[in-house]
């Protein structure tokens, strides 16, 4: 990460030829927005006076909402390598604030931030590595995106059973021109599916980081005449594409997770974490898995984890422990999906692990299903949500109350929909 300041960025934007600025931010469910400005309006984006109207944004839409301010975090200036090299495009990542300075409470970055401020006065902080999953697919003569792919690719092939790698190779290179360090790159299980890595940073950097991935990765594969997808389950009969995250806190440089000393090297730190998310991962599910779609791909027989439990081994659980490599103990989920707002899923995890580690709650065992029924559906998914005070404290009323709103009408909508399989197996038998 970059440790810009207001003289470097205004120095970089005149040696690099920047001639447009996009201030960037993510609405409640995580989509990415902007606004665009000349460089001569620099003055006034690096004096957070660039107004928006909040009310334009869908999930911000209020009766009483005002205008909205966008305050530009300078480490997260880059260039867009895929724009003109002359009078060039930048972009910074944006908090949104209220008129008097404060932060928007529908801001989902404040409220990580939030989290993080808490995790820094109990001296640690949250260090994250994601893995996406996406899709490839082939668009049609009009350019409009498809489910269908000619590529046969599995697991680590290479070109010509992977016939996406130029695309990926390419969205590599321009990941790491915008700074990131990109740690894998391969094709997944299913034809025209991909996963690309990046290293671990803190929450918000990480946030950023993948708001910013998904950005590059839609626009590459447009570049290559294809059509990019994080949705979770595209297609009946392929794996769903996950949001994988591997989590360690960290205090002076040490991670806080290992412990040397202890048979499985998990710390009893850890074990707090891991009881504070376990007693709200029903709730979560929401915020980690929001759309409807989401729950086709947690389902048994899949590569997606559906277990209510903590385990080392068995990669079906919702909660898996790493204790392997140089980096030390890590949790790894891989329940969240790219639907889901990433900044809300880092802070609903730290929050709840945080929360643990207060309380001391007693370490969950391993392989032990918990007695609650995980949630197979978005609408039991949102009825856990709207129970737990907890995170709803964590999010505020703001974000919380839309989500549930917003979900509830969701469902209501898919249940008047009448699916291909409803007319295939009902229409000649009823």
């Amino acid at each position: 990460m970059s440790n810009y300041t207001r003289e470097d960025i205004i120095r970089l934007v005149e040696e690099e030829d920047v001639e447009f600025i996009r201030l960037q931010f993510v609405d409640i469910y995580g989509t990415l927005k902007n606004m665009a400005v000349t460089t001569s309006q620099l003055e006034k984006v690096l004096n957070n006076k660039c107004m928006f109207d909040g009310a334009a944004v869908d999930s911000f839409t209020d009766d009483k909402m005002v205008e909205l301010y966008l305050a530009p975090r300078l480490n997260s200036f880059a260039i867009f390598p895929w724009r003109p090299q002359h009078g060039k495009v930048a972009r910074f990542m944006c908090d949104i604030l209220n008129p008097d300075g404060t932060p928007f409470v529908g801001d989902s970055r404040a409220v990580l931030n939030k989290v993080v401020e808490e995790a820094k006065d109990m001296g640690v902080s949250l260090e994250v590595g994601p893995e996406c999953e996406f899709f490839l697919f082939d668009t049609d003569e009009n350019g409009m995106a498809t489910t269908e792919t000619t590529e046969k690719g599995g697991y680590f092939d290479i070109g010509p059973l992977d016939q996406g790698e130029n695309a990926r190779r390419e969205m590599v290179l321009f990941l790491e021109e915008m700074g990131f360090v990109v740690e894998t790159s391969f094709h997944a299980y299913d034809a025209a599916q991909h996963i690309i890595g990046f290293e671990c940073d803190e929450a918000l950097v990480t946030a950023d980081n993948i708001a910013t991935f998904k950005l590059v990765v839609r626009t590459v594969a447009k570049r290559h005449g294809l059509h990019a997808t994080f949705m979770p389950k595209p297609k009946r009969d392929a794996d769903g594409s996950a949001m994988r995250l591997h989590i360690a806190l960290i205090k002076e440089g040490k991670n806080v997770f290992t412990d040397m000393n202890d048979p499985s090297h998990i710390s009893q730190d850890a074990y707090h974490f891991m009881a504070g998310i376990m007693e709200h991962m029903n709730s979560m599910m929401l915020v980690t898995n929001p759309i409807i779609n989401s729950y086709k791909r947690l389902v048994s027989g899949s590569n997606a984890p559906f277990k209510p439990i903590c385990s080392i081994n068995d990669r079906g659980a919702l909660l898996r422990v790493c204790s392997g490599g140089d980096n030390g103990t890590r949790l790894v989920f891989k329940n969240p999906d790219g639907a889901a707002n990433p900044y809300l899923v880092l802070a609903v995890y730290l929050a709840a692990g945080l929360d643990g580690m207060r309380r001391k709650l007693k370490a969950p065992e391993f392989d032990k299903e918990e007695e609650k029924a995980v949630p197979t559906t978005l609408i039991e998914a949102v009825r856990a949500f709207e129970k737990d005070a907890f995170i709803r404290k964590v999010l505020g009323d703001y974000i919380t109350d839309r989500f549930i709103a917003d979900k509830k009408a969701e469902w209501n909508e898919y249940l008047k929909e009448v699916s291909d399989w409803e007319v295939k197996t009902y229409l000649n038998r009823i």
